[in-house]
């Protein structure tokens, strides 16, 4: 049925059974997506630890059939997720921009849906407090306490240890920060 939802430039997902749609994002949400892109999708490709893919790309996961998270991380040890064009399985890191549309989506019911189907690493990157918010899974369908860095700070994901970025550079050089 997902298959089947018009291509009308809105985003949708399904968790829980509950169709969910967002309209398309602003121009610093995709400039952020673009940073995470050269600092992370990039440098990872090359390295050969990982494969990474910014929105629209769908991910089906126990409960949350299919989500189109902003930015999915795969290590290439586990490249046999990829199939018929899709993800199908748990990726190693998930990271969503919040905007204010979507933020209480992402916090919440992504935040519980991605414990649940046991997402080892789920990032938020908040352009309102220039902040990156890192939940780590504790146990299952559970995350830890975020970690929680500030602009100043540096920052490496949990399946990317060696690869690390500045949270301001994700924002620096934006066009438009609205």
């Amino acid at each position: 049925d997902w298959e089947a939802l018009p291509d009308d430039g809105n985003r949708y997902e399904i968790i829980d059974g509950v169709l969910y749609m967002t309209t398309a994002p602003h121009s610093f949400h995709q400039w952020i997506i673009r940073r995470l892109e050269r600092f992370i999708g990039i440098p990872a490709e090359d390295a050969g630890p990982a494969y990474c893919f910014p929105a629209p790309v769908g991910v089906i996961m126990p409960g949350c059939d299919p989500v189109q998270p902003d930015y999915v991380v795969v290590l290439q040890s586990r490249a046999d997720l990829f199939r018929n064009g899709r993800i199908y399985g748990v990726p190693d890191l998930i990271i969503e921009v919040l905007s204010p549309g979507t933020r209480a989506y992402d916090e919440r019911v992504k935040l519980v849906a991605y414990a649940a189907a046991g997402v080892p690493e789920y990032a938020m990157v908040d352009p309102e407090t220039r902040q990156v918010r890192r939940h780590l899974l504790e146990a299952p369908g559970r995350y830890a306490a975020p970690v929680i860095a500030d602009a100043t700070d540096q920052v490496a994901f949990a399946c990317l240890p060696d690869i690390t970025f500045r949270v301001a550079d994700l924002f620096a050089g934006a066009p438009d920060t609205t």
